[in-house]
């Protein structure tokens, strides 16, 4: 049984249910308001960030072994002790122990005007930008008010019919941003990139890839694994948060002074024979249909178009499970 120190109440006191955090799907206040601008078009737009509040994540906190106390954090000078923070300054080490203190009213001339714009500034084609330069920030840009549906509704459908992206800058959080605007349902969707120079390039690790040829039986068995694992009502809600789930477990019978299960073992991958991984593998899998002869005309499609359906077929974890022994 669990000793509940530190809990806040006295001994034989109820203990607060605990409720696993969900994600808030809620429409919130919107965190941008401004406009879409392409040249001389001007259409009013607000900004949700795409990330639910919250996010379902689990934080922990930590305390102190011996009374379960919150542990407490203070800013330390080393020789005068703790500093209030009206005495605190911001700085650059340029060298060992050594610093320039920069002002903040320096670093407020440094901010850019708050333009409240979206900037486009080059129209490119939806293969143009690699997933590398995503920084993982996204926002829906919705109309804002009745006279920026149709100007919407006309740069949402012309990028869609054209499958064009939409290059631009914005400035949020006191800072330009880099972003790129793209139809999604009904919606234009804004993702914010990395510049390339915080992006390692690929070149970098090429010399990792030893160069070598394959058999013409080898590569016509991984496509064949390829097509068995194709799916075409791939769903990305198949997918879920496993840790957070067994993390609410488990904070769940601490609380209730259960007895805890480990979560099982994932068996380690055996390194075989790579032909003989291939044909068990394809054992595995369904033996894939003949194709129509309307599937087998899409495939004398444009080589670019190919790789950008192969693009848009990535992240399929789930199939990968299944053993191949």
């Amino acid at each position: 049984m669990m000793q509940r120190r530190g809990m806040g109440g006295p001994a034989g006191a109820s203990v607060p249910t605990f409720t696993p955090p969900r994600c808030n799907i809620m429409a919130a206040r919107s965190s941008w308001k401004g406009y879409l601008r392409v040249s001389l078009v001007s259409v009013p737009v607000k900004a949700y960030t795409a990330t639910a509040s919250g996010g379902g994540d689990i934080h922990l906190n930590q305390l102190h072994e011996d009374c379960h106390n919150r542990i407490r954090y203070q800013k330390v000078c080393p020789v005068h002790g703790p500093v209030p923070n009206d005495e605190i300054v911001s700085g650059y080490q340029f060298a060992k122990d050594q610093y320039v203190v920069i002002d903040p009213d320096d670093l407020k001339q440094l901010r850019p005007k708050g333009d409240k714009a979206i900037d486009v500034d080059a129209f490119v084609s939806q293969d143009e930008i690699d997933a590398t330069y995503y920084a993982g920030k996204s926002y829906y840009l919705v109309p804002d008010g009745p006279i920026a549906q149709k100007p919407y509704r006309l740069i949402r459908d012309a990028l869609r019919e054209e499958n064009l992206l939409a290059i631009a800058e914005v400035i949020m959080s006191n800072r330009e941003q880099l972003v790129v605007i793209r139809p999604q349902e009904q919606l234009l969707t804004m993702n914010v990139l990395e510049y390339k120079s915080k992006i390692k390039q690929p070149s970098s690790f090429q010399d990792e890839v030893v160069d070598g040829e394959v058999s013409g039986q080898e590569l016509k068995l991984t496509k064949q694994l390829m097509e068995g694992l194709r799916r075409e009502d791939w769903d990305l809600n198949d997918y879920q948060d496993a840790y957070t789930e067994r993390l609410s477990e488990l904070i769940e019978a601490r609380i209730e002074g259960e007895e805890l299960v480990s979560a099982p073992q994932a068996d380690e991958p055996q390194v075989i024979n790579l032909m003989d991984a291939l044909k068990a593998s394809l054992e595995q899998i369904p033996v894939p249909e003949k194709r129509s002869a309307s599937s087998a005309a899409k495939k004398s499609k444009p080589a670019r178009k190919a790789a950008a359906n192969v693009k848009s077929r990535g992240g399929r974890k789930k199939a990968t499970k299944k053993k191949s022994g």
